[in-house]
């Protein structure tokens, strides 16, 4: 009979970090499978732009990026950590894209404007003209 004793309970779960060291961000037990539910979430949330959409193809190719980063990585975490930072604060930013992704759905930057820019509205200041 196998009995459960504290060194080997502690080999049979994971570890789990104690804190993320930032208030209010508790850590995540397992964290590679919600990072990659997340980005496969931002990635299907995005197909509701249109593909010529500059912020479009640049947020895909950066979810992209990180999912292949997170597959990549299989089940180690700190490997996964070594490239996208802190996992915790890789789901955050990943759940704050989404939000950002509703508002661009909203927004439709990608119209034409109601009314054309005034002339010189896009030309910044180039000191050389000075």
């Amino acid at each position: 009979m196998l009995r459960a004793t504290r060194p080997l309970f502690a080999a049979a779960i994971k570890p789990l970090k104690a804190t993320t060291g930032i208030t209010g961000l508790e850590p995540v037990a397992d964290p590679l499978p919600v990072l990659r539910s997340a980005y496969q979430t931002t990635l299907n949330l995005l197909e509701n732009l249109p593909s010529t959409s500059v912020y479009r193809q640049a947020t895909e190719a950066l979810m992209k990026h990180k999912l292949a980063v997170v597959e990549k990585a299989g089940g180690d975490v700190k490997a996964a950590e070594a490239e996208l930072g802190m996992a915790e604060l890789a789901i955050e930013e990943a759940k704050t894209e989404q939000g950002l992704i509703g508002k661009m759905i909203e927004w439709k930057p990608w119209e034409k404007l109601e009314q054309e820019a005034p002339k010189d509205q896009w030309r910044y200041f180039d000191p050389a003209e000075e």
